[in-house]
């Protein structure tokens, strides 16, 4: 190889680290882990931006009863509830006072602009027919199927660039065909 050749591998190498080290530092978004409480693996990890909001919905144990609850992240991985919703009030459910506000709209009862701050918390996945389900970007992702009676930790973090980007290429490799 010619000095000049060496000079240009050289300084491609150095862009290359340049952008790596670059990518790492800067801030790429929000990812909301749900992870196996016993097993510590993750079940699904969602990247989020800053005050996007998903869902878990299911059918209340007693009730049967369809709940949706609307959750969000600030931008330093804090979780809140935002709204709750459901056809009919049950056990555990209703206003909490100080907290949102009541409103019907059609056949539910929703508690709106709660905003109330549940940082991590640990949801035990109900068995197919609770269908405890997670609703993010039009995707739902139905726990009871395959982790009934499991517990699960949802928690959220900010990300590097470079996390964000390696994360999608994992997710994209996952979903394409054999």
């Amino acid at each position: 190889m010619t000095r000049s050749g060496s000079i240009v591998s050289f300084c491609c190498l150095g862009l290359v680290l340049l952008l790596i080290v670059t990518a790492w530092l800067t801030p790429g978004g929000l990812e909301l882990q749900i992870t196996l409480v016993k097993e510590k693996t993750p079940v699904l990890v969602l990247p989020l931006k800053h005050g996007e909001r998903f869902t878990i919905h299911y059918y209340h144990s007693v009730e049967n009863a369809p709940i949706w609850e609307e959750h969000s992240v600030d931008k330093t991985g804090k979780l809140y509830i935002e709204e709750e919703r459901y056809e009919k009030f049950g056990a555990g459910m209703g206003k909490m006072p100080g907290v949102g506000r009541m409103i019907k709209q059609g056949i539910y009862e929703m508690i709106k602009d709660m905003h109330m701050p549940v940082g991590d918390f640990i949801l035990r996945v109900g068995s197919p027919g609770v269908d405890h389900t997670i609703i993010w970007r039009d995707q739902q992702y139905n726990l009871s199927e395959t982790i009934a009676h499991k517990a699960v930790k949802f928690s959220a973090r900010p990300v590097s660039l470079l996390h964000q980007i390696l994360h999608a290429f994992k997710f994209l490799k996952r979903r394409s065909p054999p």
